[in-house]
């Protein structure tokens, strides 16, 4: 049984409020259970340097956590600088959305997108992606409604979900109870085909084997399919905006 009272193949409750905030051009507030994460996503009319005179586009991502987004307060990061961790995130958050991204139609633009955890109770990395992408795609409609863009640059949907060996069991989308016990943690990114985009994976105490490994590649393409029904869904009443 595992601490939540979840089957195996069970995803925590997944949310994606669109229009979060105000002002950026794309904004949501993803939850996967307790992991609540505001992923923003912001239009920059110039590429980053090395794309100068290119006539390509670029996204890129920053991620942070609140102080008090854990049990106990973290120093915040701002104040003491960021940790190689959530350098480390935020490269994979990036690498990730990029997969999704029309690069010429985007033009020499550059879609910075944001991802601050609220709250965490594991998996904060792949809820930010899988939210991030519903935020991207927002901020390219945006541009396409506003006739900045002739169709909207972000293509098919990205999502990540973790999955692990916990008790000796492969489940799907670990919460932190499950995630500081595990033997075997992984991260997956797909692409709405099940193509994968990237693959993170440890073993902790023990080795896994090559039937646990294909057990959490099947696990993670049941979730990545759920995830991206609910990303579809969440930009489906924009889908028919444009200038």
């Amino acid at each position: 049984m595992r601490p939540s009272g979840r089957a195996p193949d069970q995803l925590r409750e997944v949310t994606i409020e669109t229009g979060f905030t105000k002002h950026a051009e794309g904004s949501v507030l993803v939850k996967f259970g307790d992991t609540h994460v505001l992923c923003t996503a912001s239009v920059e009319q110039k590429p980053p340097p090395f794309l100068r005179n290119t006539g390509l586009g670029w996204v890129t991502a920053e991620y942070g956590m609140l102080p008090r987004a854990t049990t106990s307060r973290n120093r915040r990061e701002a104040k003491n600088g960021q940790t190689g961790r959530s350098q480390e995130i935020q490269r994979l958050i990036g690498r990730s959305l990029r997969a999704s991204l029309d690069r010429v139609v985007l033009g020499e633009r550059q879609i910075v997108v944001d991802c601050d955890v609220l709250q965490a109770d594991g998996g904060t990395r792949t809820a930010a992606i899988t939210g991030g992408w519903v935020a991207l795609w927002l901020a390219g409609q945006h541009m396409l409604t506003a006739g900045e863009v002739m169709e909207n640059p972000i293509r098919e949907p990205v999502a990540a979900i973790s999955c692990g060996v916990h008790n000796g069991k492969v489940v799907l989308d670990l919460d932190y109870a499950e995630d500081s016990e595990a033997g075997t943690d992984a991260n997956f990114v797909m692409d709405a085909a099940g193509g994968l985009v990237e693959l993170q994976a440890s073993a902790e105490a023990a080795t896994f084997t090559e039937a646990e490994f294909a057990e959490m590649l099947r696990l993670a393409r049941k979730g990545i399919g759920e995830l991206v029904a609910a990303q579809r869904a969440a930009v489906a009443p924009f889908a028919g905006q444009a200038a």
